[in-house]
């Protein structure tokens, strides 16, 4: 039997801690109202980590699970955020009203402990 390398370890053990943050976060916006419209949604230029609906607006969550809550914030790269924003263009792109689509963009801080911490509006300009 094979043992696997530090590093494929590191990127499972990394990979269930990001399952495991998006399942919290998930459970927060459901006992907050909001109804889960799908989980790690794919497009063309790149994933959403959480789409949910509220009152008829659409909250994209962008989940980072980190030791820190201020790692995490940090994880949040400037490229990562046009990812984000070009994937959440082209999934308003399916909806009835497209663009003019009431929205928001979250970011949800996990820390190593399972504190969570949510950035309302956090792409706001």
């Amino acid at each position: 039997m094979a043992v696997k390398a530090p590093r494929a370890r590191r990127g499972q053990r990394n990979y269930h801690a990001g399952v495991a943050a998006e399942e919290q976060v998930a459970r927060f916006y459901e006992r907050s109202g909001h109804r889960v419209r799908t989980r790690r949604w794919r497009g063309k230029a790149g994933e959403i980590d959480l789409v949910f609906e509220k009152a008829g607006e659409i909250v994209f969550v962008e989940v980072k699970a980190s030791t820190t809550h201020a790692r995490a914030a940090e994880s949040l790269t400037a490229r990562q955020v046009g990812r984000l924003l070009r994937s959440a263009e082209a999934y308003l792109g399916l909806l009835p009203a497209g663009s003019l689509t009431p929205m928001r963009f979250d970011v949800a801080l996990v820390d190593r402990s399972g504190r969570l911490d949510i950035i309302p509006n956090a792409l706001c300009a």
